[in-house]
């Protein structure tokens, strides 16, 4: 028995699936977040394992960096680095060639005790002379202040792990909201996910990352194969994102 149905519902394509259930969500917390994304190395999507000398410098540098942030408004700041680059991107991608791929081996995420104080350490001269220092040296560089909006629960950076960050692209931030909460409940009950903090960065231009998802698992094995091998992945996840003009860009890393 076919137990997936699609409705068109204010301007969107809803793919329903009766087995899947809704996502529980509790409050977004009051913090404000800044992520600083670099693309150092250009390795296949599971070639992350071989690290290039200027990566590996890179990485001593912002540990170093992490180790003496000292502003009393940051909560934590946690680096993170590619394990690999899996499946999810589905086919929305091929209708907007303009859109930049996010291909960020190594993200710093530094989470505030609210978002004024994000957007303050953002434009301060002490985060701009750690921009430049990096920009120059690397492929690309993102930088995003913002906060958070949907949340599955806190993602703990205190233990190793495989965590997620998934850049979204999307038409219209409102709508890419509104499909990551009606697909959000396949990664709860599909993997077990118990985590979830969605970030909408702030002023998000045409072009770039509409929201971006940061979560956690405790081993590859417990996200890999739910999305290699369940056909409800690419039947309800990928299909409603298609359907709705977005489209992830998922990336998994581990604490640097």
């Amino acid at each position: 028995m076919n137990e997936t149905k699609q409705n068109r519902t204010a301007n969107m394509n809803i793919i329903h699936n009766k087995k899947i259930p809704k996502v529980s969500l509790i409050e977004p917390n009051t913090s404000g977040y800044l992520l600083f994304a670099l693309e150092v190395d250009h390795r296949p999507p599971i070639g992350f394992f071989l690290e290039s000398k200027k990566k590996q410098k890179i990485l001593r540098n912002l540990k170093a960096l992490v180790a003496n942030l000292n502003d009393n408004k940051i909560i934590d700041a946690t680096l993170f680095k590619t394990i690999l680059m899996p499946p999810g991107r589905g086919e929305f991608l091929k209708k907007r060639p303009e859109v930049s791929i996010a291909k960020f081996d190594v993200v710093l995420l530094v989470q505030f005790d609210s978002h004024d104080a994000a957007v303050k350490y953002k434009e301060s001269s002490e985060w701009t002379l750690i921009e430049q220092e990096y920009k120059s040296d690397v492929t690309k560089t993102l930088t995003v202040s913002g906060k958070n909006v949907r949340r599955i629960g806190p993602v703990d950076h205190s233990k190793k792990g495989v965590f997620l960050f998934n850049y979204f692209f999307a038409d219209d931030v409102n709508q890419n909201l509104s499909i990551w909460e009606h697909t959000a409940g396949w990664f709860e009950y599909q993997t077990g996910l118990d985590n979830s903090e969605l970030i909408l960065p702030d002023n998000p231009t045409q072009n770039s990352y509409k929201i971006i998802n940061h979560c956690r698992w405790n081993h590859l094995a417990d996200i890999m194969p739910s999305l290699l091998f369940k056909p409800s992945f690419r039947g309800f996840v990928l299909k409603n994102f298609e359907s709705n003009n977005v489209a992830a860009i998922p990336i998994l890393y581990r604490l640097a």
